[in-house]
C-alpha cells in the first residue's frame, strides 16, 4: 500500500499572526478554513491565506515537519516563508 501524502502549510490570519497546518489537500483545506469550518484558531481571524507549503511528503513526515515549524519563533518563521532560513528535518533515528 502506497503511504498517504500530505503537505505541511502556514496560513497568515488577518491579524498577521501563523498558523501551521497538515493536509492532503492545501486548496480544500484553505476553502474549509475560510467557512468557518476549520482549526478554532482561525475561525475569528478570517480571512486566512496561504503563505507558504511544503510537500508532497509521507504523512509522518509531515507531522514531523508539523511540529519542528511550530518550534520556531515568529522572526524565524517570516525568514522561512520570505526564502531567507533553511530548516532542515533532522535524521530519523534508527532502531536496531
Amino acid at each position: 500500500m502506497p503511504a498517504k501524502k500530505a503537505f505541511v502549510y502556514i496560513l497568515r490570519c488577518a491579524d498577521k499572526t501563523f498558523y501551521i497546518g497538515t493536509a492532503k489537500n492545501v486548496v480544500a483545506r484553505l476553502a474549509v478554513h475560510n467557512a468557518r469550518n476549520g482549526a478554532k484558531y482561525t475561525r475569528p481571524r478570517l480571512p486566512v491565506r496561504v503563505v507558504y507549503q511544503e510537500g508532497p511528503l509521507s504523512l509522518t513526515k509531515a507531522l514531523r515537519r508539523e511540529y519542528q515549524l511550530k518550534q520556531l519563533t515568529r522572526v524565524q518563521k517570516q525568514a522561512l516563508i520570505r526564502g531567507k532560513l533553511v530548516v532542515t528535518m533532522p535524521r530519523a533515528k534508527r532502531i536496531l
